[in-house]
Order: structure tokens, then C-alpha cells, then sequence
């Protein structure tokens, strides 16, 4: 790559500042970000970026930073979220909120979502600041807190009070794909870029029953927890068809031309395939996981109420209005109530980016550069990600981590013992780089 860069050194430096992040506890809720914006901000200002915060909620901060360059095209921003999900500490084997590194692993909270990613891009803008190469369009560095509860006070904050510091950019870069060396069995690199997500669709289903005491024979049928169990089951049990959306289209043809999955035309291939694997199942039907449930309130009183949290997750395209009815349905029971979850009553739709653009095909001739019998794909995120409120707003903003995590560094995402490994830190710290270089010089 051009620049000559001591990349040793800079692993060194980017191990450092991830262990010191990562004993940044940012679990979310509380959230506490606040304390993980300063940290990079520090960072970056010891460097001479400006950089300024935003205050969302007591405790939660935005870091938002700008290095400018000659404003011959938009704006290109980098962005991470500073919070993670909670930790179990009964199911760690390692400490969470330590930074330790054993056998070439760097363990903790957020390791691979999203605080390595953060350094990784943080990693770009002090090399190009130290360089002082002259930039074409701006450079944005953008590190929110409240990813992980739908970003109320976080990307959604930062676009509906401040949209005069989004809607200079051109192009964004967030969570959302990676590269994988284990995909159908192949050892060969397949990068996936996301384009588009699925959409955040929680709902609540309360089941409404007859209370008494928990010493007299009842009828179990009218009990509501029975009522609620047997709808979740019908729930569980529900198969539902394989649908194409543009994204897994454009994905089933990449890979099926270079011989690692059936073609759409072959459906009975397709369908055991994805039969055998749920995170493939996710990209091809709305999901529905059970997440929280609550009845009774004591143990010798029969609930006359009970209800349950679902986690759906819908293709693009999907209204949430047509799927609820497709759940009352489902369920058959007019003893239970199915309503969307409060906190989801104005979530954004996703809209999909085009790959065709400069940001995309930047990023897959770096990867070709980097190694050019990788494979390269547009995919859709299962998972809600801030892209959405960037999309919404008509910036193409991708979701791409540029390193091979392998199934074990994947289970980390809000799983036990999360880890990236130092080797997966420097490659994507040296991608990041290059793909800001690309984009900016």
C-alpha cells in the first residue's frame, strides 16, 4: 500500500487503546457512554482534531469529530456506537471489562461489537491526521452511544437535532458485514458488504385468563400462562417460506456463480441448506425469537395475566402492520392481545443503498488488492444497525468491518467470552485505513 507505515507499531497502538476501551464498562442499559466518548476524544484531540460532544441523556454522549478537507465532494464518515450489550458474568470464563489478551485473543465486552471496529477507524483518521495528507471532502468521526435500544439517544438524536452535521455526507461507514474464511466449507475469503437491514419489529402478546388461588383445580385452559405458553408454541412451530428480497438475489448469485450455494432456481437445494443453518434462515423470512416473559405474582395466585416480548426481525419491504395481523393470526387465540412493543411505535423503515457506488467499489478493490481470489458480496444485515437513520435521510451508508472473523469470534456478538484476535485488529486497522485513504485522497 502507498504511505509507508510501521504497521508493528501500530498494532501496538491499537492493542493498547482497545484494552483500555474495553475496561470502559458501557453495557447498555445503563449506557455510561459518556466516559467512552471522552476516552476517544482524548485520542483525537491529543492529535489536534477537533472534536465536539453532545449530552443525549445524563451520562450519554455523542463524540462527533472533523478533520476538513477541501470540499471538493461530501463529507465521509466513520462511524461506531460506544455502548455494548450487558454481560452475564456467570457464563464468562474470562473477565469482561479487562482488555486481557491470551493465546492472541484480546477478550472483553464489545471486542468484536463494536469497540475493535471503533479503534479500527480511529486507527484511520490519527494516521491520515499524522500524514497530513490533503483531503478532498471531509472526514468524519462519529462514535454514538444507544445502538444496542435502538438508538433513541444516539444516531436517531444526532439526525433529528443536529441534521446540518449529517446531511453534508456523501458516504458512511458503520457495523454490519465482515469477511469469513469458513462459509459452505470454503477456505476462501467471502466479504460480505451490507446494504440494507432487516427492521426492528418487538411486539408484546398478553394473555388474559381467570386469577385465583393457585390451591383450587382451575381449568388449566383458562389459566393465562398456559394460554400465553401454547400461543408461543404455535409461535415456535410456525414454518414460513423462503422470500427474495434484491440484496439475497444479488448475494445467491455471487456465491452460487463461484460454486458455494444453490441458485435461487434451485429451490429444494436452497431450502435444506438453509434449513441446516438459522443465521441463513434469518436472511430469507422474518424471524420471531421469544425474549422476555412475565406472569403471576405469586406463588399460590393464578395469573389472570400474562405476557411475552417477541423479537421479530423483518425483510425489507415487510409492514409491520400486515405482519402483526399475520401473528394474531397465527396464534388464533382472541385471549391474546398482540401489540407492538412501545418502544418500537416510530421505528424507521430500512431503505436499501445501491452497489454501485464509489464507497462500495472501493472497499472491494481494497480487499481484491489485499487478496484477489477473495469474493465479494452485497448482503443484507439480519440484525438493526444506525445505518438505517443515515438511509433514511438518502446517504448511502454501508456496514462493513474489513477482517475474517471466524464462527468463534461471531458467537462473541452479545455472546460469552467476546474476543478478536490481534491479527484480525491489524488487518482491519490496515484496511480501514486504506479504504479512508481511497475515499478521501
Amino acid at each position: 500500500m502507498a504511505h509507508a507505515i510501521d504497521w508493528v507499531a501500530v498494532r501496538r497502538e491499537a492493542h493498547g487503546i482497545l484494552s483500555d476501551y474495553l475496561r470502559i464498562d458501557t453495557s447498555n442499559p445503563p449506557g455510561n457512554e459518556a466516559a467512552g466518548a471522552r476516552f476517544l476524544g482524548r485520542l483525537l484531540e491529543s492529535e489536534g482534531v477537533e472534536t465536539r460532544y453532545f449530552e443525549t441523556a445524563p451520562g450519554r454522549e455523542i463524540l462527533y469529530a472533523r478533520i476538513p478537507g477541501d470540499g471538493a465532494h461530501g463529507a465521509f464518515m466513520l462511524c461506531n456506537h460506544i455502548d455494548t450489550v450487558p454481560v452475564e458474568a456467570e457464563y464468562w470464563t474470562k473477565p469482561a471489562f479487562e482488555g486481557i489478551e491470551e493465546g492472541n485473543r484480546i477478550y472483553g465486552r464489545g471486542a468484536v461489537d463494536m469497540k475493535s471496529f471503533a479503534v479500527m477507524q480511529l486507527i484511520a483518521v490519527l494516521l491520515l491526521r499524522r500524514q497530513g495528507i490533503r483531503l478532498k471532502r471531509d472526514l468524519v468521526f462519529c462514535a454514538v452511544p444507544d445502538e444496542e435500544a435502538l438508538g433513541t439517544y444516539g444516531m436517531r438524536w444526532l439526525c433529528d437535532q443536529h441534521p446540518e452535521l449529517v446531511d453534508d455526507v456523501e458516504f458512511e461507514l458503520n457495523e454490519g458485514g465482515s469477511g469469513s474464511t469458513e462459509f459452505q466449507g470454503t477456505d476462501r475469503e467471502v466479504y460480505a458488504i451490507a446494504t440494507n437491514e432487516k427492521q426492528v419489529c418487538w411486539m408484546r402478546l398478553t394473555a388474559i385468563g381467570v386469577p385465583g388461588h393457585g390451591s383450587v383445580a382451575h381449568a388449566a385452559d383458562d389459566n393465562s400462562a398456559v394460554i400465553l405458553s401454547r400461543a408461543l408454541q404455535r409461535l415456535a412451530d410456525w414454518e414460513r417460506p423462503l422470500v427474495f428480497v434484491p440484496e439475497t438475489k444479488a448475494w445467491l448469485k455471487r456465491l452460487s456463480a463461484e460454486g458455494l450455494l444453490p441458485g435461487p432456481e434451485d429451490r429444494p437445494a436452497l431450502e435444506a441448506m438453509v434449513a441446516a443453518s438459522p443465521a441463513l434462515r434469518a436472511m430469507f423470512t422474518n424471524t420471531l425469537n421469544v425474549t422476555m416473559v412475565e406472569a403471576g405474582i405469586k406463588a399460590n395466585v393464578i395469573p389472570g395475566r400474562s405476557s411475552a416480548v417477541i423479537d421479530c426481525r423483518l425483510l425489507p419491504g415487510e409492514s409491520r402492520e400486515d405482519w402483526r395481523r399475520a401473528v394474531i393470526d397465527r396464534v388464533g387465540d382472541e385471549r391474546v392481545v398482540v401489540d407492538f412493543h412501545e418502544e418500537v411505535q416510530d421505528e424507521v423503515e430500512p431503505v436499501p443503498v445501491p452497489w454501485d457506488t464509489e464507497l462500495y467499489r472501493v472497499i472491494e478493490q481494497v480487499i481484491l488488492d489485499a487478496n484477489e481470489d477473495a469474493i465479494v458480496v452485497p448482503s443484507m444485515t439480519v440484525g438493526g444497525t444506525d445505518n438505517r437513520f443515515l438511509r433514511a435521510r438518502g446517504i448511502p451508508a454501508y456496514g462493513f468491518a474489513p477482517c475474517v472473523l471466524s464462527k468463534e469470534e461471531r458467537a462473541g456478538f452479545h455472546g460469552n467470552d467476546e474476543f478478536i484476535t490481534v491479527e484480525n485488529l491489524q488487518m482491519g486497522c490496515e484496511l480501514t485505513y486504506e479504504i479512508t485513504r481511497r475515499m478521501c485522497t
